[in-house]
C-alpha cells in the first residue's frame, strides 16, 4: 500500500486509501507523525476512531476537526512527552452504530427489553464491533507496527474515541486487554445501552494496574443525559479496584457534545493515557 501525503502542517499527515480488511468494509485510515519523527526513535501509537473527524476542516461531522496535532503538540512542546503516533481509522457511515455498539453486551437477555423500548437501535445480528475489533487488531495494528516507529507492547497502545467511539475504545480494552494498555472514553454515549452496558462493563473490566482508563462529560446538548450513567459507570469502576493512579472521569461544565468541545480538552486525555500530566 502506498501511502497519500495530505498536505498538512504541523507534522506530516499520511492517507492509507480504502485500507483492506477481511473483517470490514475498507476504509481509509490517516496516520499523523509529529514534527520531531524520526524512524530510529519509536513512539506509543493512538488508535482513534471516527477518523475524518481528527484532522481536516470539512471531513467532520460539524465541520470542525478535533485538531488533534494540537494536542499532542501542546505536550510536546511542553517536554512531557517524546511524541506520539495518531492514527484515524474512518468510520463507515451508515454501519458506523453498527461497528460501534459493544456487541456481546446485547447478548445479555436484559438487551431484548432494552431493544424492544428502543425499536430504532439495529438488529443484533447486523452488528460488527467484533469484527471492527479483529481489524483493528489483526489487520490494521501490525501494519503500522511494521511501517512506522512504534512501540508496539500494550503499555504504549491506546485507543480513544467520543460518543460511540467511547464505547467502541472500552470495549476494545475489555475484547484486547493484552493489546491496549488504555482506552480514552470521551462523552461516552451511555444512553445506547443504559444499564445493560453497565452491568456488561462491570463484569468483563480488566483489572486495575496495567490499563488506564479516562472518561468524560460535559453538561450540554446530547452530554447532559450523561452524568446519571457515568456516576454508575464510576461506582462500578471503584469496586473493580480502580484509583486516581489508572482511571480519571471528568466533568466539563458548559461543554456541548461536539467536536469543538472535544477539542478544547482533548489534551487532557491524551496525556493521562500517556501517563503524563497535561
Amino acid at each position: 500500500m502506498n501511502p497519500t501525503p495530505i498536505p498538512f502542517t504541523p507534522g506530516s499527515l499520511l492517507r492509507l486509501p480504502n485500507f483492506p480488511s477481511r473483517h470490514v468494509a475498507p476504509r481509509h485510515v490517516d496516520v499523523w507523525l509529529p514534527p520531531s519523527y524520526d524512524p530510529a526513535t519509536p513512539l506509543p501509537v493512538l488508535y482513534m476512531h471516527d477518523g475524518q473527524n481528527l484532522f481536516l476542516h470539512g471531513y467532520s461531522y460539524a465541520g470542525e476537526p478535533w485538531s488533534m496535532e494540537q494536542a499532542a503538540l501542546r505536550l510536546l512542546h511542553a517536554e512531557k512527552i517524546p511524541g506520539v503516533i495518531i492514527v484515524g481509522v474512518w468510520n463507515d457511515g451508515d454501519n458506523r452504530w453498527a461497528e460501534y455498539l459493544p456487541q456481546k453486551a446485547t447478548q445479555d437477555p436484559a438487551w431484548h427489553a432494552f431493544a424492544a423500548a428502543h425499536p430504532n437501535l439495529p438488529p443484533t445480528q447486523n452488528l460488527l464491533a467484533d469484527a471492527y475489533l479483529r481489524f483493528l487488531v489483526q489487520e490494521l495494528k501490525p501494519y503500522i507496527d511494521s511501517h512506522y516507529a512504534t512501540l508496539p507492547g500494550r503499555a504504549h497502545t491506546l485507543v480513544m474515541g467520543s460518543s460511540m467511539g467511547g464505547l467502541i475504545s472500552l470495549y476494545a480494552l475489555t475484547e484486547y486487554p493484552q493489546v491496549f494498555g488504555g482506552a480514552g472514553c470521551v462523552s461516552t454515549h451511555w444512553p445506547a445501552g443504559e444499564d445493560v452496558l453497565l452491568h456488561y462493563f462491570a463484569q468483563h473490566l480488566p483489572a486495575p494496574g496495567e490499563h488506564r482508563l479516562y472518561f468524560d462529560f460535559g453538561t450540554e446538548t446530547l452530554d447532559a443525559a450523561y452524568e446519571p450513567l457515568q456516576n454508575k459507570m464510576d461506582a462500578l469502576l471503584r469496586a473493580a479496584g480502580y484509583t486516581d493512579q489508572n482511571w480519571l472521569t471528568r466533568k466539563f461544565p458548559g461543554a456541548a457534545h461536539s467536536e469543538p468541545s472535544w477539542r478544547e480538552r482533548a489534551h487532557i486525555p491524551l496525556a493521562f493515557l500517556l501517563g503524563v500530566q497535561p
